[in-house]
């Protein structure tokens, strides 16, 4: 069975597979997660915070939206992050700050932030799967280190992996607050957005 099979759930990891197929389930798993926990909220239940911590939902989503396509537009290829980011840097003289995404979050609209979390991921999901056809996990891609090796695909892979892994479990408390929602998967009728 591979990771298409699971018609009910698309986001259940094959339980026997190639590594694409682990790698790419685990990273699809964790979106779904991710955006089940962000889920159907409103602005205040997007911008709901936990204790002392500035963190909110809809920060994570604009936040995990940009490294979405920083991941596959300018570390896969080095390519630009594209024109829906154009907009939000229009007329910055430096880079934004490291906390960028996150707080300016709370200047959107729940239905600006999903659409903006929900195009990167689509995005996202076609260059890799380019990007996979094109030369596997081993090809080296445009993102290197300061004596010049290039990483991986699979670094890339991993990478997100973790991204993904932390802010899920961030995602598990903030839901939890807003209204008590909790769980490890989607449930089984849930079919995204």
């Amino acid at each position: 069975m591979d990771r298409h099979d699971a018609a009910a759930m698309p986001w259940e990891i094959p339980l026997a597979g190639d590594e694409v197929d682990h790698l790419v389930g685990s990273l699809d798993r964790l979106r779904a997660t991710f955006r089940w926990k962000a889920g159907g909220l409103d602005a205040a239940g997007l911008s709901a915070r936990v204790g002392v911590s500035a963190m909110t939902l809809g920060g994570l989503l604009k936040h995990l939206a940009l490294v979405e396509d920083d991941v596959f537009a300018c570390r896969l290829s080095d390519d630009p992050l594209g024109p829906t980011w154009d907009a939000y840097f229009a007329g910055m003289t430096a880079p934004p700050a490291d906390d960028w995404s996150f707080a300016s979050a709370a200047d959107e609209s729940p239905a600006v932030l999903y659409a903006l979390y929900d195009g990167a991921v689509a995005r996202s999901r076609v260059r890799l799967a380019a990007a996979l056809a094109a030369g596997g996990l081993d090809q080296e891609v445009a993102m290197a280190d300061d004596a010049g090796r290039h990483a991986s695909l699979r670094r890339l892979l991993c990478d997100l992996l973790e991204e993904y892994g932390r802010h899920t479990g961030h995602a598990d408390l903030l839901r939890e607050a807003v209204d008590g929602r909790v769980g490890e998967d989607p449930p089984a009728y849930w079919v995204g957005g």
